[in-house]
């Protein structure tokens, strides 16, 4: 698909309110607003853009507990992503999910999960029922580098080559798991390879912070697995700014690592990208910033002035009786 000038600006505003809504979400956790968890997804900002941004409508998405920016790139407003988080009844989840479980049905977002790896073979259902049913849809999944040390990932991801499942796995490689490096708990370091023993297609793209090397690997997997050949495997190296979780000490890695990767922002590096390749002007992007900058505060004072599930409604929500079709 050629691009034009608004998609870009588009693509640079996700990147953008990702990054600010984050950044206030930490600000709320600290002041004691948000409880539970918060895994925030600054710095890979880039490798959730470029991918949802090459998905179709069709395509299910599901990922983990770092979902923030997920939800945000399939559509779903900065105000109900920050009501959630505060616990809001006006969140995208009534305020019953949280942090780590944002979802969207009818944007067939499946939503992020807090057990680490036990979506895989959740996608793996849905992928079967897609498959069973005639529906043309690919499942995007989407996992940390630790979840590939879970019997979660080996059981999903063996299954979707046996029935050769029309699912795109999606290893957010940020090269940390909770504390610990990936060469510390993996006896592979890249982790594209653990797809081979499965004998599915894989590949590695090394430089995740740029969106549109994100964009091109991950629409040419899709590819792959839309031509009816099965599963692919896409691993997608990223880094993480942030701690695991707020509340990390990170003493598993020197501040200078941190510095040093910082360089390579992702948002800057799309930001130059525009500039320099005359997409859009300083000025244009500086517009982009100011807007999101008033959205996201319109955003918190929605989130904080919205109501609390109200006591009665305790165990709603809990089941459908609907079936939900995206064929």
């Amino acid at each position: 698909m050629t691009l034009k000038k608004n998609d870009h600006l588009e693509f640079y505003r996700q990147m953008v309110l990702i990054r600010r809504v984050e950044e206030r979400s930490a600000e709320l956790y600290q002041q004691g607003k948000i409880g539970g968890f918060l895994h925030l997804y600054i710095g890979q900002e880039a490798v959730s853009t470029g991918l949802i941004s090459v998905r179709r409508p069709e395509d299910r998405v599901i990922t983990a507990y770092r979902d923030h920016g997920v939800a945000i790139n399939v559509g779903i407003p900065a105000k109900q992503v920050l009501a959630e988080l505060l616990g809001k009844e006006t969140g995208i989840s009534k305020g019953r999910g949280g942090s780590m479980h944002m979802a969207d049905v009818s944007k067939n977002y499946w939503g992020g999960h807090a057990i680490v790896g036990a979506h895989l073979p959740i996608a793996a259902g849905m992928a079967l029922g897609d498959q069973y049913q005639g529906n043309k849809g690919v499942t995007i999944c989407m996992f940390g580098d630790g979840a590939t040390n879970i019997g979660f990932f080996h059981e999903g991801v063996n299954l979707s080559k046996v029935w050769n499942l029309p699912v795109l796995w999606v290893c957010e490689n940020n090269q940390y798991g909770m504390g610990t490096a990936v060469e510390r708990a993996s006896a592979v370091g890249e982790i594209h390879k653990k797809a081979e023993g499965y004998g599915i297609p894989h590949s590695r793209l090394d430089d995740g912070m740029d969106i549109m090397k994100v964009r091109e690997a991950s629409a040419a997997a899709l590819e792959q697995v839309r031509s009816g050949k099965g599963p692919y495997f896409l691993e997608i190296v990223t880094y993480r700014f942030q701690g695991h979780s707020m509340g990390d000490p990170q003493r598993y890695r020197q501040k200078e690592e941190v510095t040093q990767w910082e360089k390579t922002d992702p948002i800057g590096i799309y930001n130059r990208y525009l500039v320099e390749q005359e997409i859009a002007t300083k000025a244009d992007l500086e517009k982009v910033e100011e807007a999101v900058e008033a959205e996201v505060k319109e955003a918190v004072e929605f989130a904080e002035t919205s109501p609390d599930p109200a006591l009665d409604t305790l165990f709603d929500y809990m089941y459908t009786d609907k079936e939900q079709n995206h064929g």
